[in-house]
């Protein structure tokens, strides 16, 4: 698998199952860490709340505090001068190390035909005889909105550019200064283009629900949503919230493993449907695997896309006509970190990566990504349109239909890489 983000060239104690857990001894691997107590205070934190601080927040957060998080290649790669994949890989080594940003997006190193590509599939679709209006999540370096709209220029009717309407959400101040700068690259896509810098999950920043049909567009976005852990102690011992907080000695971090409460949580173990299986099976089944997990009891941890529910939660109430198009990453090598959906937690330094073993080693250096299994995409865009309705014992029903889901591969160093169009 080559992957070019991968491979840079390179008193609540009551309500605790475990008051305090020491992660060394059940993992084998370091769990605490010396450098992010900045990002907890003296009460524990969910680890999707951990998370979002490591990357978001204003002062210690990666992309926050880190203008060069995304790059931006001076001109496009010129293909037809590279000598087929090894030139390639070659040239993207060159670039990483003679850089200090932390890496390029796939729009990024296929400038401008990415972004054609999207653009093309956009007026394929689109209902051209109401303005068109695009929102992007995630803007990155602005290569994305300048591509489309460079390629709407020269190849739609001259009114459906004059009334476009290009709208980013970005959260971080650095990166959205960077997209202005890099749309204003055409003069004329300034009057159509906006940058609002906010969090796209928080409802209050969009106002009034949209009627009109519009696009959402999401590069890259779903990696680095904030995932909620879960923990069950063997095969059969229930799901657990996985909660962090500061050790007495106030310098390192520590796990908390609470009963299932917070609602997002709950939903979300309801969408993948975890205790499916379990519900499903007969007792002499379970009586036999209670007593295997006593002998051989099997630690399990499980990470949750709860950050993508909430922002298609969001998303399809105040843009109920949306159409989406989503790409990333289906699968991430080499992972240290245990779990199901396990991130990959990542610094770089003098041009090379270093990978941590533990997500609370992140301490604003350090990009935290997670693989997008696009079945379970498809799974929570039904269950926030409203196409999947869940009952209070987790089976499924359908309710209004929804659009047909597409997926392929980029292939060359984004192997692993998905295209997700709705």
């Amino acid at each position: 698998m080559m992957l070019c983000r991968a491979l840079r060239p390179k008193n609540l104690p009551l309500l605790f199952h475990k008051p305090r857990v020491n992660p060394c001894e059940l993992w084998g691997a370091p769990f605490g860490s010396l450098f992010s107590t900045h990002i907890v205070g003296d009460k524990p934190i969910l680890v999707r709340d951990f998370i979002h601080s490591a990357l978001y927040d204003p002062k210690h957060g990666y992309f926050s505090q880190r203008s060069k998080s995304v790059g931006v290649l001076p001109r496009a790669i010129k293909f037809n001068q590279l000598e087929g994949r090894k030139g390639y890989m070659k040239y993207l080594d060159k670039i990483y190390k003679e850089s200090e940003v932390s890496w390029f997006t796939p729009v990024e190193i296929f400038k401008p035909w990415y972004a054609h590509g999207i653009a093309e599939a956009i007026m394929r679709t689109a209902n051209l005889s109401v303005p068109l209006k695009i929102y992007e999540i995630g803007g990155g370096s602005g290569t994305c909105a300048k591509g489309i709209m460079d390629y709407i220029m020269l190849n739609a009717p001259p009114r459906v550019y004059n009334n476009m309407t290009y709208i980013s959400v970005e959260v971080s101040p650095s990166l959205a200064e960077i997209q202005r700068e890099t749309v204003g690259e055409v003069r004329s896509h300034l009057s159509k283009f906006r940058v609002e810098c906010r969090d796209a999950t928080d409802r209050s920043g969009w106002g009034d629900a949209e009627q009109q049909p519009c696009w959402v567009i999401m590069l890259e976005v779903l990696d680095n949503l904030p995932h909620d852990l879960i923990y069950s102690e063997n095969q059969v011992s229930p799901w657990m919230e996985v909660w962090v907080e500061k050790q007495q000695d106030r310098e390192t971090l520590s796990e908390l493993y609470k009963p299932l409460q917070d609602s997002l949580i709950k939903r979300c173990v309801a969408i993948i449907d975890l205790d499916k299986k379990h519900d499903s099976q007969s007792s002499a089944i379970l009586k036999a695997k209670s007593v295997w997990s006593k002998v051989f009891p099997k630690p399990q941890r499980c990470w949750l896309p709860t950050g993508c529910l909430k922002l298609l939660e969001v998303l399809h109430e105040v843009l109920p006509k949306m159409s989406l198009i989503a790409s990333d990453f289906s699968y991430l090598p080499d992972v240290r970190i245990l779990g199901e959906r396990a991130p990959l937690v990542s610094t770089k330094k003098d041009g090379s990566s270093s990978d941590y073993s533990s997500y609370l080693d992140a301490r604003g250096d350090a990009d935290i990504f997670f693989p997008t299994e696009f079945w379970l995409l498809e799974r929570i865009d039904h269950y926030c349109s409203g196409w999947l309705k869940l009952q209070k014992d987790l089976s499924s029903k359908e309710g209004k239909k929804r659009r047909t889901i597409t997926v392929s591969s980029i292939l060359l160093s984004y192997s692993g890489f998905c295209f997700w169009k709705l």
